[in-house]
């Protein structure tokens, strides 16, 4: 699995094929088809294995404005110059332009971290607000470090956090 997310991340869905993969977990192409019936079934496996644990919005975070705070660390943290860019974040922009990858994508994003998101709201247009908070973080992950814009890459990070999180407030608050 950790070479397949490892694949999808870097290369985007039509970036490498099961071929690849199995040859860079030391299997056969064969044993990853039986596991998972296709590259379509392992890449919808990679997506629940990386969108699945709490990295970004956490699972309890108590009050809206801790549930800003919490998640504006942690979008700062993971995407600190130097930090691990490996992440669901870029396996989404590099396989996004594949409509059966986007549509895997999509499921997973509402089965994992929307749901998250969406659980942690209180008042009307939950799914609306999660969903517009999730595109503020995908917005700032993608300046800062795919196109790596100056004012995001050196903004001091508590500085940085702070910003992120008043902004998220003002979408989680109902």
């Amino acid at each position: 699995m950790d070479s397949a997310a490892t694949a999808f991340t870097r290369h985007g869905y039509d970036g490498v094929g099961v071929r690849e993969i199995a040859a860079e977990a030391g299997v056969t192409a064969m044993l990853v088809n039986r596991y998972f019936g296709s590259k379509e079934g392992l890449f919808a496996e990679v997506v629940d294995t990386v969108f699945a644990p709490p990295t970004m919005v956490p699972n309890d975070p108590g009050s809206s404005v801790e549930l800003a705070r919490s998640t504006a660390e942690a979008l700062v943290a993971r995407t600190a110059p130097g930090a691990e860019h490996l992440d669901p974040f870029a396996l989404l922009l590099r396989s996004a332009a594949n409509p059966r990858a986007a549509g895997i994508m999509r499921a997973g994003i509402e089965r994992h971290v929307g749901a998250r998101f969406v659980a942690n709201l209180d008042g009307p247009d939950a799914n609306e607000r999660a969903e517009l908070g999730l595109a503020l973080l995908a917005g700032v992950w993608l300046m800062r470090t795919v196109i790596a814009t100056p004012g995001l890459q050196n903004a001091q990070q508590q500085q940085l956090a702070e910003r992120l999180s008043e902004m998220l407030a003002v979408v989680v608050d109902p």
